[in-house]
């Protein structure tokens, strides 16, 4: 079976959890208006955590105090769940059965409130705006994450894509939104719409587009089977991979640097291809580079660093710290025992997530998380945890 069927078929059993069945059709292509109004500030929540880390596993959610990694709250939640920061410096949300619901990871408190949602996918923060996009129908949903902090949802827009697909948007500041394109079978491209959401631009050379990374100079960057596409002023560049297929399925970026890191994938036809080279795609040059890191790795192996290095946990348990302009790897400190990457994407591994100058890595083998100082190289601490943790983020 193909990579890429088999990447469906895996969204497919994500999606079986007990969501709503999707619908024949979907709302107009270019829809947009206030999704609510008339909200009230609600008294501020109190912070039962000033710094908090939050962690999935299987059937619940974590909330770390991440200066010291101790287990703040524990709230259980059914089913394969998966996290992504609001932007706000307080909430999380939750991808779980039937939308994105609010986590106040803050007060340690999951809230009743979610973005309905039938597959909830990709969670992207820039320029102030959150975006939500919801697989199952193609709608986009954007607000502003400052808003969270009320008894019911922010008010928000929404814009519903041509196709529902597995896909992903992100607006600009002068409101300018860059969205794939396609369709549960197929994904092709993307198309860039103004402030009102009309289409200024498209390109189609991207066959099973898939994420999304946002860098200098609010240069967008979506990976393809074959490179990448860049939008940036207006104008969409095909990067093209140096191999015939040469994936780039996953990206890291970095909003003070030119370069987003990506994986890199070369065989269509394996089960589950374990790369071990990554592409760090410049987007001046409009080139890739290749850098050979000498263990694979998974999709929940990239970040960067607050001065913009690339990141990427290996399998061989080590943390490798690369300067993107050299491709020089500068530093390479072993965090967990080695590991493989399992075959079903919802499976526990390894996780990498960096927040200001710490690396937070998970072992799920030993139920722990480390907080790795980054400048160092060092573990600062060490948390132990009930139950393996998957997913980790920061709000």
């Amino acid at each position: 079976m193909k990579d890429r069927m088999r990447f469906r078929s895996r969204m497919a059993a994500a999606a079986a959890l007990p969501v709503m069945a999707l619908g024949a059709g979907v709302a107009a292509c270019g829809e947009t208006g206030s999704e609510t109004s008339g909200r009230k500030a609600a008294p501020k929540a109190p912070v039962k955590v000033g710094e908090p880390l939050v962690l999935t596993y299987d059937g619940g959610v974590y909330v770390l105090d991440r200066t010291t990694l101790k287990l703040v709250q524990d709230l259980p939640l059914p089913g394969f769940n998966r996290v992504n920061a609001a932007g706000d410096d307080r909430h999380v949300l939750v991808s779980t059965a039937g939308g994105f619901r609010v986590l106040d990871a803050a007060g340690a408190t999951l809230r009743e409130e979610q973005f309905a949602a039938v597959k909830p996918g990709h969670v992207v923060r820039h320029a102030g705006k959150t975006v939500l996009f919801a697989d199952g129908t193609g709608k986009v949903t954007v607000f502003d994450p400052r808003d969270l902090g009320t008894t019911t949802l922010p008010e928000s827009s929404s814009h519903t894509a041509e196709h529902p697909h597995h896909g992903v948007a992100v607006v600009l500041k002068d409101g300018q939104m860059v969205l794939t394109l396609g369709t549960e079978d197929k994904r092709t491209g993307i198309q860039v719409l103004d402030a009102a959401r009309k289409e200024t631009a498209r390109n189609e050379d991207c066959p099973g587009v898939h994420g999304e990374s946002t860098v200098k100079d609010e240069t967008v960057v979506i990976g393809c089977e074959n490179g990448a596409l860049v939008y940036k002023g207006g104008t969409i560049t095909k990067v093209t991979s140096p191999d015939a297929y040469g994936r780039i399925g996953n990206q890291a970026g970095h909003e003070e640097s030119p370069i987003v890191l990506g994986d890199y994938k070369t065989d269509p036809d394996a089960e589950l291809e374990r790369p071990k080279k990554v592409s760090l795609i410049d987007t001046r040059s409009g080139t890739i580079r290749l850098i050979d890191v000498k263990a694979s790795y998974s999709f929940r192996s990239l970040g960067r660093g607050p001065n913009g290095e690339a990141l990427i946990l290996g399998t061989d348990g080590a943390l490798r710290t690369i300067d993107p302009e050299t491709g020089r790897i500068t530093a390479t400190v072993k965090v967990v025992d080695p590991w493989e990457e399992p075959l079903e994407w919802q499976d526990t591994r390894p996780s990498l997530h960096v927040r200001d100058r710490t690396a937070y890595v998970t072992d799920p083998a030993d139920k722990k998380v480390h907080a790795v100082d980054i400048e160092s190289g060092k573990v600062q601490v060490t948390g132990q945890l009930p139950q393996a943790p998957n997913e980790l983020t920061a709000p």
